[in-house]
């Protein structure tokens, strides 16, 4: 299935800026089961200064820097990308979460060395007793990885509501536990920390998701939505995938931007600037199928 993917965001100043400094990682990954065909990113005012290349992660990233005087700030990224179908892992099939974890033990297992440094703490994310002791009802002795995991997803889908308003980029994970309400960005980073207690590892994806209309209305511009979802390393099997905001395994509506340790690693624009003021920023994310 093919992609048009429009992710337009606009800042919108209440004083003058001078000096604006950003980083865009808004340009979707290659990945086996997803092409990218075409991508393009448009920055207004044009930047006097802008460079592209991967950054620790692989993910694709765009620095510029604008030297005028503005009180916008609009950046548009268009991307076609196709999503091949692909099979879904047998759950049950994956090995006992326990040996999973003994892999990654010192001495790291050589199979495990890449993902091993999505066991540890990361700048948003710390691991704790009461993350892990969320997560232990998923993991009886003997369950195989992926279907603990799977149920892991059920629980917070479960447990925790759906709010916009409840958090914000900045809102901590010990809050998002209290308030036990948030968006995708805090169930991912819950599943991830509640992971990494127990010793697995774990890595924060950003992405698209397209989402369908009631039946008989139309797709409106704009009405799809930035997402995140976060996946989980099983030997042989490599990264998969599990969507706890919507409690299910990401297939062809899941469109993959990039991936890292937590949300800071991926944030799709990110900055610094002189003047501003306060300001306004407003986003809207149209996909459509070809």
């Amino acid at each position: 299935m093919t992609f048009d993917v429009v992710h337009r965001t606009l800042y919108r100043y209440s004083q003058p800026v001078t000096v604006s400094q950003h980083a865009a990682r808004v340009e979707p990954r290659a990945l086996a089961g997803q092409i990218v065909a075409d991508f393009s990113l448009r920055i207004e005012p044009a930047p006097t200064l802008r460079k592209t290349r991967d950054d620790y992660f692989g993910n694709r990233v765009c620095f510029f820097s604008i030297h005028e005087v503005h009180s916008r700030l609009e950046i548009v990224a268009r991307s076609r990308l196709t999503i091949a179908a692909v099979t879904p892992p047998v759950l049950s099939l994956s090995p006992p979460w326990e040996k999973v974890v003994e892999l990654f033990s010192d001495p790291v297992s050589p199979e495990v060395v890449e993902p091993y440094e999505f066991v540890f703490d990361s700048p948003l994310l710390r691991a704790s007793e009461t993350l892990a002791a969320y997560a232990q009802p998923s993991f009886p002795a003997g369950t195989p990885l992926l279907s603990a995991v799977l149920d892991l997803n059920r629980r917070i889908h479960a447990d925790f509501k759906y709010d916009r308003v409840a958090t914000t980029v900045a809102t901590p994970l010990e809050e998002v536990m209290e308030k036990r309400r948030g968006v995708c960005q805090d169930f991912a980073h819950l599943a991830i920390a509640c992971l990494r207690s127990l010793g697995l590892a774990a890595r924060y994806v950003s992405g698209y998701l397209r989402t369908r209309p009631p039946e008989g209305k139309p797709r409106l511009v704009g009405a799809d939505a930035s997402h995140a979802w976060f996946s989980v390393f099983c030997p042989e099997l490599g990264w998969v995938d599990f969507d706890p905001t919507n409690n299910l395994l990401p297939e062809s509506d899941h469109l993959t931007l990039g991936f890292g340790r937590d949300f800071g690693d991926v944030s799709p624009i990110s900055g610094i600037l002189t003047g501003g003021g306060k300001h306004d920023v407003k986003a809207a994310v149209t996909v459509s199928v070809l």
